[in-house]
């Protein structure tokens, strides 16, 4: 009965996708502008979302509530920041520029990756194995939730916020279902 609600849920809060699952199979690992490397796999059993942001995008005021996401959720659900430069130049030139960017204005602690490509020919193979789901962000900002076990099971693009219900409700949901 909870399957089918949390179900009824991620159909009514976005784009309902299937796939293969981003745990299995082929290893996403992206360097994290802490150092060290954030593997995907490390989060089975949570729900993960994942944004492309950038510094200087109208959307930047997104971070307080992909930060307050963070908190809500703390150990039981994932928010990554994957800063990109693919929409216009909206990216600070470093990993630097954009960590104390966001720790002084956003105080985020989030997990975030070190800037990267989101689309195009270089794009990392988290997002390529995402648009082969037919999954690409076309702005900042774009948001990507995968269940405990790696599916990619809804998508919510710029205008959506990251508190909005729409994504709250398909997180709670997949919380819910476990």
């Amino acid at each position: 009965m909870m399957r089918a609600i949390a179900v009824t849920l991620l159909m009514l809060s976005g784009a309902m996708l299937s796939g293969t699952s981003a745990l299995a199979g082929e290893r996403f690992v992206f360097p994290s502008i802490d150092g060290g490397e954030i593997d995907l796999a490390e989060f089975r059993g949570k729900p993960v979302l994942v944004v492309n942001t950038a510094s200087m995008c109208a959307f930047t005021k997104q971070y307080d509530a992909l930060q307050a996401l963070h908190e809500r959720y703390q150990d039981r659900a994932v928010v990554l920041a994957v800063p990109s430069d693919d929409f216009g130049g909206q990216e600070f030139g470093s990993e630097e520029e954009v960590q104390a960017f966001c720790e002084v204005n956003f105080g985020l602690t989030l997990p975030m990756t070190e800037i990267t490509s989101v689309k195009g020919g270089d794009r990392h193979p988290f997002y390529d194995w995402a648009a082969k789901q037919d999954v690409t962000p076309n702005w900042n900002f774009h948001k990507i939730l995968l269940d405990g076990d790696g599916q990619l099971v809804a998508e919510f693009g710029t205008t959506t916020g990251p508190n909005s219900p729409r994504v709250t409700g398909a997180i709670d949901a997949l919380l819910g279902a476990s």
